[in-house]
Formats: structure tokens, sequence, C-alpha cells
């Protein structure tokens, strides 16, 4: 899948967990499709490092500091993207952490909290201010990140895992709630993926990344960019009858 073939000109996309990983791909492939991009994270230094690559690509990146399992800084996040563009077309929710590796039963309540602040609650409140300001225009596209542990279990990573599964039904729910209003809400659920995540998970050692690598059928992690372009698609008119839905961008993980 490309983003050679779609075009997003002439829109907006707002787009969390912008400074790394998946949500930095997914900004640059948004201005190559011709969009312009409201970068949002807690993380100034690499919001500024994804907003210049946006500009190389000759598109506007508006560069957002914001909390987003916090209600006030979500809320204000997306007021001011649509104060300074204009508009919301799309948006990609995607802010997220993999919390502390713990047994369900040894797992701190404050881990468990904030892993689901930050992976469930920050997309119910990104929803939450993207949603009016669609339907107010006439129609919209949102991208939920999931995970292939939002469609199977992970032991050791019930937080994580449990945040997942449940950005999924929110996805599924909210999508029947809309579908006759011209928003169209669907996730993404990424398998192996080589980003900082995946790095931590690793150790940064060799072993580490081919014990990753093993769990992919077809035997590589993905690059950021095979995911971002999923994203793009389900944004895009291309994807114009596909709602609900949770496509796995996930080499073979879930098929087994």
């Amino acid at each position: 899948m490309s983003t050679a073939a779609v075009t997003l000109s002439g829109k907006v996309a707002f787009l969390t967990g912008a400074a790394s990983g998946i949500g930095r791909a997914a900004a640059i492939a948004f201005a190559q499709a011709g969009a312009d991009v409201a970068l949002v994270d807690v993380n100034q230094d690499g919001l500024e490092e994804t907003a210049l690559q946006v500009q190389r690509l000759d598109r506007r990146p508006l560069v957002l500091r914001a909390d987003v399992s916090s209600d006030e800084e979500t809320r204000r996040a997306v007021d001011e993207t649509v104060k300074g563009f204009g508009r919301l077309d799309c948006a990609f929710n995607n802010a997220g952490i993999e919390g502390k590796n713990a047994k369900t039963a040894e797992l701190a309540v404050a881990d468990w909290d904030r892993v689901i602040a930050v992976n469930l609650r920050s997309i119910f409140l990104s929803m939450r201010y993207e949603i009016p300001h669609m339907l107010q225009q006439g129609g919209g596209a949102i991208v939920n990140c999931a995970s292939v542990a939002g469609l199977v279990g992970f032991a050791g990573l019930p937080a994580y895992t449990a945040s997942k599964h449940a950005v999924v039904g929110l996805t599924k729910t909210a999508s029947l709630e809309y579908a006759t209003q011209n928003i169209r809400i669907n996730a993404v659920a990424p398998g192996v993926i080589d980003t900082p995540m995946i790095e931590r998970f690793t150790g940064g050692t060799a072993e580490g990344r081919k014990a990753m690598e093993s769990l992919e059928p077809i035997g590589r992690m993905a690059k950021p960019e095979e995911v971002a372009s999923a994203v793009v698609w389900l944004c895009s008119d291309a994807a114009s009858y596909v709602l609900g839905y949770t496509l796995a961008v996930d080499g073979g993980f879930v098929a087994r």
C-alpha cells in the first residue's frame, strides 16, 4: 500500500504521538499526500524534528505540545488546530505507551492507570473534541491506533493489552454512532514495528531483535512507514466504504 496514489490535498490532519515512530512516519505520509498537519506530543524536541520533515515536503506543520491524557490539554490542541488551519479533516489518534512488564496480579495500580490514561482515555478525549468539529464541517475520517495486542492476549502486558482491546471496541462503537453523518472511524493494529517502543522490548540487542522478528510470519519487523501508509489510506476517499474496521498491519501475526 502506497500513499503515491492517495491524495489529501487541501486537507488538515491531527496526529497524536507525532514526535517519533509511527506518529512521525504518519505525519510525513500525510504531508506527502498533500495534507497540512497538526503535530501533538509531550516531546517538544521530537515534535520540532517531525515539523522540519513536514516543512521539507512544502506542507504546513503546527506544533502542539500537549498531554492527550488530559481533558483540557486535548481540547486545547484540537481547538488550536481548527483555529490555525480553519478545519479538521483527518485524525490519527496514535499516542501510546507499553507500560511495565508484569503479571496481572503483580502490576501496580499506578502503572495500570497510566497506561489506560495514555492509550485509551486519550483516544476517547481526542474523538470527543475531533468529532464535533467534523460534524460542523460535514464530515471527516478518524483512525485510532490499536495493536495486535488488541486482537490477541499478551502475557505480562495486562494494561497494554486491555487498553488496546478497548480501543478496538471504542472504535466500533463510535463508528456506528456517526456512520450516517459522513464521519468514518477505523483503527489500525500494528504488529512488530521498528520503533523506539520495540527497541525497549529488545533491549537494543541483536538477539532481542531476532526474537521479536521471529514472532512475525513474514520474517521481519515492519517499517513505521508501512503502518503510516495504511493510516493515510483509511483517511482517504479510497477507503470511502470502510468504517468500524480494525486493519491489522502485522505481517501475518494474528493469522496463525
